[in-house]
């Protein structure tokens, strides 16, 4: 029986007339696609070029370049493309996340950048003002790196060599690993409730920043009269669903490296010029703690919270990765490492300043609701010029409509794989446009009834947590299943356990200081 030949590589003998060509319908694993979705068909054997190579001579040390995409290239053993056949799915070339593989380690980059850093990173003070110097700088150190180690695990974790299955999103991998059941029941409400309250929250940062860009603008003697701020929160809702009409996450790149840009920019000025206009007179670095044990408990858990809340993002890895193109020899886990490294090494150096700097610069003084934000206006709006103020605001706001394109990417995949799989065709642009529409709105509601961000860090961080400290090292145990009491296996066991506690511990603490300071807040009353 004739050997089947690579698609991509010069054949060493020649393919017998009576091998029938492999049927477009089926794919060998080793072309990694999703489990239940791969959105891009398999090219007919027309499309690939043939080998300028004659038959009857040798092939070359060196491997020709790919002539089709990588993700469609069969290379694999003569037993495994025998033996192991996997129908791929059309349902995945109608979906936002999947649609497009044309990603590489830029866009990578771009998208990790943009989802790890940003407004989170503003309220990172806050934490310290309860941790203090010592303790604040141990967390955070601690925390990046990590969620630095359990972002490597789903860089690795997202193709299965043995069975060719791309896991193109965080529930497809919890699925496989925990069963369908227990996977809505531990992933399912993590992961809508991290993209969803990450939308309400830039909701919240991009409705209130453009209210101070337009005083800083208007100046202190314009007589214009300024919108309310439930106003202003509709206008930056109505501008992110207009930009939400961008099919799929490839074609949001360009938009994900602006919101990069405008970050790096904006912590860069806020943390600087914070520290180059000295400190405020009589500020103080002691921590601050309430009157009870329990008190003081809680609060240094939900500050806890709040450095969780900073490094969110681990539910868009996977994500991210799926727009690769992927085969054996040249695997997606490569261009994505890459891409995440060199953007989380721009991440350490934007935010471990900002915290340090900013709890230098202002102390204790740093208000609850914003963080270095609301710092920054309150106390260097005199001392600084109205261009760098101006523009401080007007980055922000590009961030915040940036950020929650790519936040929202894995809830308009959500929804609109509720349709696709229901009428087994693909959304047409009018139904995609009510869904987002429908979902940028949504957020504009329950970002009004939210009174601060600051009250809700230490939940959203906590809920969020096994997401990004723990499951993905209860997957790694799973599915590269590593040598009984071996360090990785202490490791990963620790780290999950550990994760799971901490979780727990800072959802309880979040709910308690919710509710202890809950007569403060003003519900449907943004300021």
């Amino acid at each position: 029986m004739g050997e089947v030949v690579d698609a991509n590589s010069t054949p060493v003998t020649p393919r017998p007339a009576s091998v029938a060509p492999t049927p477009p319908i089926s794919a060998p694993p080793s072309q990694f696609h999703s489990p239940s979705l791969s959105r891009s068909p398999l090219l007919t054997p027309d499309h690939i070029i043939p080998s300028k190579t004659p038959k009857n001579s040798t092939p070359r040390n060196a491997t020709p370049r790919i002539r089709t995409p990588r993700f469609i290239t069969p290379i694999g053993s003569p037993i495994r493309r025998a033996l192991k056949l996997t129908r791929l799915d059309p349902e995945d070339a109608w979906l936002p996340i999947t649609e497009s593989r044309n990603g590489n380690a830029w866009y990578a980059a771009f998208h990790c950048l943009c989802s790890g850093i940003g407004f989170q990173a503003l309220v990172l003070p806050v934490a310290f003002t309860v941790l203090g110097w010592a303790w604040g700088i141990i967390a955070l150190t601690v925390a990046f790196a990590w969620q630095l180690y359990t972002l490597y695990l789903l860089v690795q974790l997202h193709e299965n060599t043995e069975t060719g299955v791309r896991y193109s999103r965080y529930l497809q991998i919890m699925s496989a690993n925990f069963g369908e059941k227990k996977a809505k029941w531990l992933g399912l409400f993590p992961i809508l409730y991290l993209s969803i309250g990450t939308c309400v929250a830039l909701n919240i940062i991009g409705g209130s920043t453009s209210k101070l860009f337009f005083q800083t603008v208007c100046g202190q003697s314009c007589t214009v009269k300024t919108l309310t701020p439930v106003e202003w929160y509709l206008v930056f809702a109505s501008a992110a669903v207009l930009l939400s009409q961008l099919p799929n996450l490839n074609s949001i790149a360009g938009v994900s490296l602006i919101g990069s840009i405008t970050a790096v920019m904006y912590c860069t000025i806020m943390w600087m010029v914070s520290v180059n206009k000295d400190r405020l007179p009589g500020i103080s670095y002691k921590p601050v703690r309430g009157p009870k044990e329990v008190d003081r408990l809680f609060e240094v858990l939900n500050a806890l919270g709040i450095v969780a809340f900073a490094f969110r993002g681990h539910n868009l890895i996977l994500e991210i990765q799926a727009t690769m193109p992927s085969s054996e020899k040249h695997p997606s886990r490569v261009p994505m490492w890459r891409g995440a490294k060199a953007a989380y090494t721009v991440i350490a150096a934007c935010i471990f300043p900002l915290a340090i700097g900013g709890f230098w610069a202002y102390g204790q003084r740093i208000p609850k609701n914003g963080g270095l934000q609301s710092a920054f206006y309150a106390y260097r709006r005199r001392d600084t010029s109205q261009f760098i103020m101006g523009l401080v605001s007007l980055l922000i706001i590009v961030n915040a409509l940036s950020s929650f394109q790519i936040y929202a990417m894995p809830m308009f995949d959500e929804l609109e794989s509720i349709f696709t799989k229901r009428m087994k065709r693909p959304c047409q642009w009018w139904l995609r446009v009510i869904l987002r529409a429908f979902f940028g709105y949504g957020i504009f509601f329950l970002a009004v009834a939210i009174p601060s961000i600051g009250s809700v860090g230490g939940l959203v961080g906590g809920i969020s947590l096994p997401v990004t400290l723990a499951y993905p090292c209860f997957m790694w145990l799973k599915m590269r299943k590593p040598n009984k009491y071996s360090k990785m296996w202490y490791l990963n066991w620790g780290l999950g356990i550990i994760g799971l506690i901490l979780s727990v511990s800072l959802v309880a603490a979040g709910v308690y200081v919710i509710k202890e300071n809950d007569n403060k807040f003003q519900w449907f009353k943004p300021k």
